[in-house]
Parts: structure tokens; sequence; C-alpha cells
């Protein structure tokens, strides 16, 4: 079975300056092009690191995908370094230059300086991968059997070399697999207490299937992944596990597909012909902004007040003086009074409103940090209820979305 390593380059990505995002998305894209990836890892801008890297890599894989270092400057050495590691003499590449010409006159409408023309430059025993949407060419090798590709580390300008040309190239090169994943989202439910469920379970399936736990933000995602060579007996083993699976976990179950909550939501809400609307404090819009990062989420959300002082709460919102004063931000009158202000204001079918204490700072002896008030509901009937979480602001913040979101998602199922 053919196998994929991946090699990610940059400085920024080991100080954190800038997040790996390259490797994720290649490893999902050979994912569905049938190739598994067994290793992923990041160097910097060395080149006795990048050398021992392509070393070991190709220890354990077939394909070695690598990005970055390509540019013009002096601490691209990726190309200089792939030159002499395959034995290589530097030309100028026709196909290459004219691609490079073309983006400076006709595009970026500027002249070129030396440094641009060098972008055309590429070793002699590779072959090119034109660029698309940038000047630094693509460039693959081929040693001891293995393949090595090596792209730009700018995200737009490697997904479109692999899309357009790297992932066609693999399948014809070897013979790809077929991988499967079956993917469900449960929800009140801890990951000890849903092994324990399902312990049986996992113990009988199949050498061939593997299941994943993947907590998050008061949730767990249960994957089931098979990999094989026919599709319709991969795809048929899988398919019966996860039915078994899906009927073990029923009473936690919010979907059986790999999607976030904000979609499931708005899957129901579409489903009813029914929108909805949030009044947000302690989370300063991140609701919002769950819900309207979906393609389409004007079809079923119409909008958010965010209120995060009193007078906000008051005037945008028509939250009572008298009751921020007597029972403070962060109780469950005013977040019924909030949700009640919102459906008013903006006149949808439902809405979450949040009010809570994120921290670091702003507890209290009865209201310590990470409590959180939720109400959601419509102009007949509101559900509230009270949540205590214990982590930083951030978490805090995406725990409250959470429980919100999934809160609005039982009370549409059971009104």
């Amino acid at each position: 079975m053919v196998k994929a390593g991946i090699i990610t380059i940059g400085d920024e990505l080991l100080i954190g300056q800038v997040i790996d995002t390259n490797s994720a998305w290649i490893a999902q894209e050979l994912n569905k092009a049938g190739i598994p990836v067994v290793r992923r890892v990041a160097v910097g801008d060395a080149w006795d690191e990048i050398w021992t890297a392509l070393d070991e890599e190709s220890k354990h894989a077939d394909i070695i995908l690598i990005t970055g270092g390509l540019g013009p400057t002096a601490d691209d050495i990726t190309k200089p370094l792939l030159c002499k590691y395959f034995n290589g003499n530097m030309i100028v590449d026709k196909g290459a230059l004219e691609n490079v010409e073309h983006i400076f006159k006709n595009i970026l409408k500027r002249p070129m300086i030396e440094r641009n023309i060098k972008q055309a430059e590429v070793p002699d025993t590779c072959t090119v991968v034109l660029n698309k949407r940038g000047t630094a060419p693509g460039m693959i090798f081929k040693k001891d059997g293995k393949i090595f590709i090596s792209m730009p580390g700018v995200p737009h300008e490697m997904k479109g070399m692999m899309t357009d040309d790297v992932i066609a190239l693999l399948q014809k090169e070897f013979t790809t697999s077929h991988i499967a994943h079956r993917t469900l989202l449960t929800a009140g439910v801890g990951e000890s207490f849903l092994a324990e469920l399902i312990k049986d379970f996992e113990e009988a399936l199949p050498a061939n299937i593997k299941l994943a736990y993947l907590p998050n933000y008061g949730m767990v995602r249960l994957r089931l992944s098979s990999i094989g060579i026919d599709k319709n007996t991969v795809d048929h083993e899988i398919d019966t596990q996860f039915a078994v699976l899906q009927t073990l976990v029923k009473d936690f179950l919010v979907t059986n597909e790999d999607e976030p909550l904000e979609k499931v939501v708005g899957k129901l809400l579409l489903s009813k012909n029914k929108t909805m609307c949030t009044a947000e404090s302690c989370t300063g819009g991140y609701i919002a902004h769950l819900i309207t990062a979906i393609p389409g989420s004007s079809k079923f959300y119409d909008g958010s007040i965010v209120s995060y002082s009193y007078k906000a709460k008051e005037d945008l919102l028509g939250v009572n003086r008298s009751t921020l004063e007597t029972l403070g931000a962060v109780s469950d009158e005013v977040v019924i009074e909030m949700a009640k202000g919102a459906l008013q204001n903006i006149q949808s079918d439902y809405t979450i409103a949040v009010s809570g204490i994120m921290g670091p700072d702003g507890g209290m002896p009865d209201k310590p940090v990470g409590t959180v008030w939720i109400a959601v509901g419509n102009t007949q009937k509101l559900t509230v209820e009270k949540f205590q979480f214990r982590f930083d602001r951030q978490r805090n913040i995406q725990l409250t979305a959470a429980s919100a979101l999934n809160l609005l998602r039982k009370f549409i199922i059971e009104n």
C-alpha cells in the first residue's frame, strides 16, 4: 500500500508565528485520493534539518510532499538544497520563466528584477509543475522508487498545484486504496462514559476498522476508519458497523455526519423554514460568527445584538435596570429578558441569549469565573440553564457557544 509523508519548511512554523495549515489540508486531500499519510514533520530554514527530513521521510513513505522555502529571498534554501540532494545543476526553465513574465506583465503590471527571474531557475533533475497562482514553480523528483514533490508554502498557490496537477499525477503513478471514514457527533456525555458504553462494540470491531474518539468543547466525535482496495467492500463493512454504533449512542447523538454543531442547527432550522437570532454578552458575537461562517446562513439567521454593558442591555434589548442592579447581568432573569428583547426587536422564530463571566477576572464567591446563564426559545416558551465552566477565557467562550447551540437544537426538536 502506497504511503505519503509531508514536510513543511519555515522557521515561522517552529516559533508559532504561522500555523501550519498546509500539512492538514494536504493530508485531507491525499486521504480523499486514497493515499494515507503516515508522517508529518515541520522543520526550520536550516540546511541540515531539511536534508535529514528528506532522508527520514523517504524511509517511511513512497511519496514525500514538501512545502515552503521556494521564495526569492536568501532564507529560501529549499531549491538549492534539492538541487544538491538530487545531484542536479540549476537551469532556467522556459515554461517557468514565461509564467513569471506573464504574472509581472499582465497581473502585477510592474517590471521584473533579477531576483524575480531567478524564480524560474530549477534543478535539471526535476520535472517542473507550473504555478498558475504564483511565480515559484513546483518540482518533481524521483529517487530509489520514491517520488518527491516540492511546492510553494503560500497556501493558495500550493492548493492550486495540488488540485490541478499533483493529485492526478500521484493517482496515475501509484495504485491507490479506498479510504473510508464515518463520523458522528455526540453531546451531553463524556469521553470515558462513551468508551464504557461502546466497549463491547469496540472490542468486536474487525481488524481493518479503527475507532477514534475526538472530544472537543463538551462534545465527542466518534470516527470509524477503514482502508482497502475494493471500494464497495470497504464501504459496506464500515457502513454496517456505523449503523450499529449510531444505535448504541442514540441517546446522545447530534448528527451522523462530520459537521459542526452550528451547521446541524442551521439544517434543522431550514427543514422547518424557521429563523433564529442571538443576544450575546459574554461571547461578544462569537456565536454569530460561527453561524455566519456557514455558506447560506442568511436563509436561517437574522442577526445578533451584542450587548456587553448594562446600558447596552437596557437600550438594545430592553432589560430592566432594576433586574440588572438586583440580580446582576449574570442571572437567569437577565438572559430571559435578553431573549425576549431579541425576539421582539429582530422578529426571529428562535433565539439564544447568553451572559456569563469568562475570566480571568470578574469572578465572585457566588458567581465564580466560568459561570454562564443561557436562555433559548421562542415567543411561546423559553428554556434557561446555568453552566459552570472551569477553563481559560477563550475556551470558556467556545464552550458557552457550543452549549448554547446544543440547547437550542434540543429545544427546536422538543418543541
